[in-house]
């Protein structure tokens, strides 16, 4: 897999300029080092592929005179790539050079002389000095997914040695003069070719990139590019819209992004910045959705609790009820009535949710009768954190208030039933959303990519994730 982690986020498909990006994507010097050391082994399985054709001919070699010659079967049997180097090239992409490379193999040779002698064999050759530099470019193809390609690429040959197997010392006069030449113009024609193939070896591993990553049944998030990467001469960054929509139907959300810069950390091999515009699109999808409410009845109270959901308990706040719906149970229906806020400041994430409380009594035959309809003002704070390649998160309840809004029972204190809806938030509302916080979203990944050494911190606006990169499989 060449040069997997520095491509892996080279492109995330079609470019739509001039919006804030959502998302934002470093990918430091350490990463473009172990995308060195991937491609290597790539490489070096394509040099092995070289197919050296026979080599022939006719050559006067004193004092024996014209000798036809052939070598023959020559085959790749090792190639040593032992020093090489990958480099950022400002506004521009990514160059690899190899240096002091070296090509050995194997054939068969055979020689006709004075008109009747023969003689043939075996040799093993060894190509020193190879150098070859490489320009890697990078577009979106026709689907609008990343493509790899070389852009130029040069190749040096240096000097061969060969070694004969049962022939004569003037065999190395006969390599010196023709067959050294042929051999190492033969190799340079196919160095560069192959090092091409070996970049666009990349391009089906870099169609594994969840540009288009499905969350749930309610929502996906992409990860397109809004502009072209920028590369520097420690970095290459790339913005990434990063924006949740419902499942296929892509309506934009009525905010924008707001512009942020990544710190100019480097000890990581990646940096992603999550911005609080792209958790806010989630909730507004999720919210728009209707998933943000939820039914709650008496079995959903731990058993232990002396606050039960039923007409005896809130009567004993509200008296009317118990005296209309005696022994009933109650449900409850917790509704957002507006998006959600989320609000990153530095080590600190919050949450603000306005939300509707409407109690019912369960009639003897299902149906339910309204009691009163709460406004619910909360603040929840979040901890946000990596599992495996999602970002994921649990939320505690900092503060509510209530107000009453509609009632069907009478008027009554509506502080009365605070410790009730505390309880209520606390032991069943706040449990069930951190079960669907903890499964998380899906960060932008390559194939079987692992993040290792994670580290995430909230900032101003942002989340900041560091992390290293490891392929398996």
């Amino acid at each position: 897999m060449f040069l997997c982690c520095q491509l892996a986020l080279f492109a995330f498909i079609p470019m739509t300029l001039g919006i804030d990006p959502g998302v934002k994507v470093k990918l430091t010097e350490k990463g473009l080092e172990y995308g060195r050391q991937l491609g290597m082994a790539s490489i070096q399985q394509r040099l092995k592929t070289i197919k050296l054709p026979d080599i022939s001919g006719k050559q006067k070699v004193s004092p024996i005179g014209k000798v036809q010659y052939s070598l023959t079967n020559m085959k790749i049997a090792n190639v040593g790539l032992p020093k090489s180097a990958v480099a950022l090239v400002p506004g521009s992409g990514v160059r690899l050079s190899i240096e002091n490379a070296f090509i050995t193999l194997q054939g068969n040779w055979r020689v006709k002389y004075l008109r009747i002698i023969k003689d043939s064999g075996s040799f093993d050759l060894t190509v020193n000095g190879l150098s070859i530099t490489i320009s890697i470019a990078v577009k979106s193809d026709q689907t609008g997914r990343p493509e790899v390609s070389s852009a130029n690429c040069a190749a040096t040959v240096g000097g061969a040695s060969i070694k004969f197997h049962g022939g004569a010392s003037w065999l190395y006069n006969l390599f010196k003069n023709v067959v050294d030449k042929a051999l190492r113009s033969a190799l340079q024609k196919q160095i560069c070719p192959l090092v091409a193939n070996a970049v666009s070896d990349l391009n089906p591993q870099l169609k594994t990139l969840n540009v288009l990553a499905k969350v749930d049944q309610y929502a996906e998030i992409e990860y397109s590019m809004v502009s072209s990467p920028t590369v520097s001469n420690s970095s290459i960054d790339f913005s990434l819209k990063g924006v949740f929509y419902s499942i296929g139907k892509h309506q934009e959300p009525p905010f924008s992004a707001v512009p942020f810069t990544l710190p100019p950390q480097t000890n990581n091999m990646l940096y992603l910045g999550v911005s609080a515009f792209t958790t806010d699109s989630a909730a507004f999808v999720y919210n728009k959705a209707g998933a943000l409410s939820l039914y709650i009845t008496d079995d959903m109270i731990p058993q232990g609790s002396p606050v039960r959901l039923n007409t005896r308990t809130f009567g004993a706040f509200i008296p009317q009820i118990s005296k209309r719906f005696p022994g009933l149970m109650i449900k409850l229906l917790v509704k957002t009535v507006k998006t959600p806020v989320i609000t990153f400041q530095a080590n600190n994430m919050t949450v603000q949710a306005r939300a509707s409380v409407t109690a019912y009594a369960i009639q003897p035959n299902a149906t339910l009768s309204p009691l009163f309809v709460l406004n619910l003002e909360s603040s929840v704070s979040a901890q946000v954190f990596v599992s495996g390649t999602r970002l994921a998160g649990a939320v505690t309840l900092n503060q509510m208030d209530l107000t009453l809004e509609t009632s069907y029972v009478g008027e009554f204190q509506v502080r009365s039933l605070h410790s009730i809806f505390q309880m209520v938030l606390k032991v069943v509302v706040i449990p069930k959303l951190n079960v669907q916080l903890a499964k998380g979203y899906p960060l932008p990944t390559l194939g079987k990519m692992k993040l290792v050494n994670t580290q995430l911190h909230v900032l101003k606006d942002y989340m900041l994730i560091g992390t290293d990169v490891q392929f398996i499989g």
